[in-house]
């Protein structure tokens, strides 16, 4: 009985083809590209959780500090600017600033680059204050807004 040297086997059954290499580079080609198109769609649904939580969570806490300090939330023509400076009407009660503001004033813009809006008294919040953003349109009243409603 005749046999191969060992290490001759060894080495046709140890490589790949280039067949099964092109098969792998397709695979991960693919998958990179579903990958690719599906990173806007993640960021897109990202933003407007961020918006959601701003409107409903984030500042309610600033607002609510707010009223207890001066009896009132600050109406529409003060708006959100009332929560990092002191509004004319305010006094010696306020004793903000009730957010942090931030270099460049962004403070007050959602993730599109448009401010928030804020209405009080409110017309959706009977009693309370509205706030939104108008949304990656950029317009107001329609569809795409988010608001604490």
């Amino acid at each position: 009985m005749h046999r191969k040297p060992l290490s001759r086997r060894r080495g046709r059954r140890a490589a790949f083809t280039l067949f099964e290499i092109l098969i792998v580079v397709a695979l991960i080609a693919l998958l990179a590209t579903l990958a690719v198109t599906n990173v806007g769609n993640l960021f897109k649904g990202g933003q407007q959780d961020i918006a959601k939580m701003w409107v409903t969570q984030s500042v309610k806490t600033a607002l609510m500090t707010y009223k207890i300090h001066l009896g009132d939330f600050p109406t529409t023509e003060e708006g959100l600017q009332a929560l990092a400076t002191a509004p004319a009407s305010a006094g010696d009660r306020w004793r903000g600033p009730y957010v942090e503001v931030t270099a460049g004033g962004k403070t007050f813009l959602d993730p599109w680059g448009s401010p928030y809006q804020y209405r009080y008294p409110g017309t959706h919040n009977a009693g309370s204050y509205d706030l939104w953003s108008m949304g990656p349109d950029k317009k107001d009243g329609t569809a795409d807004d988010i608001g604490n409603w």
